[in-house]
């Protein structure tokens, strides 16, 4: 029963990467801001590489039934996508456009991510396992931040632009 779990998540976390890496793709295709082209086509290369990790371990426990140890990349809390987004980028990116609602739109996404990760880290008994989801999550809230940051300056700019102060 646990191997059924097992598998069933990770083809779970796959589908998640493989979605997330669609939906950045097309952000980045239909962006007409270079900057944030960057951000998103960089997002979208994380998730190819952390759906490639997630393949070669489901494969492995399909095999084995057991996780090997994995060469997981160090996740970098600031990544390349938080060095190009600068306050131009910012000021270039529409509050009430089709970025900005990709931008909320990717937050969804990580914060599922985050959460399908997080628990499973929690109730994995394989230390291997629980290493790879807890790699997972912690890359993810690195994608989530500079997320929620970007968000959180384009509704300050919307208030500040629009008046929209009770005082």
């Amino acid at each position: 029963m646990e191997e059924l779990k097992t598998i069933e998540i990770l083809k779970t976390a796959i589908l998640i990467e493989r979605r997330g890496e669609a939906f950045y793709r097309k952000v980045s295709e239909q962006s007409n801001n270079s900057g944030v082209k960057k951000i998103f086509d960089i997002m979208a290369k994380e998730e190819v590489l952390h759906a490639k990790i997630l393949r070669d371990m489901y494969a492995e426990f399909v095999r084995n039934k057991t996780f090997s140890p994995a060469k997981l990349p160090k996740t970098d809390n600031e990544s390349a996508a938080e060095i190009i987004l600068t306050d131009e980028i910012k000021q270039q990116i529409s509050g009430a456009g089709f970025e900005a609602a990709a931008i909320s739109a990717a937050i969804d996404m990580e914060n599922k991510a985050i959460e399908v990760y997080s628990d499973r880290a929690k109730h994995a008994t394989d230390p291997n396992e629980k290493k790879l989801y807890k790699w997972l999550a912690d890359w993810e809230r690195g994608h989530h931040k500079l997320l929620f940051d970007l968000d959180s300056d384009l509704k300050e700019r919307i208030w500040n632009d629009n008046q929209f102060w009770p005082f």
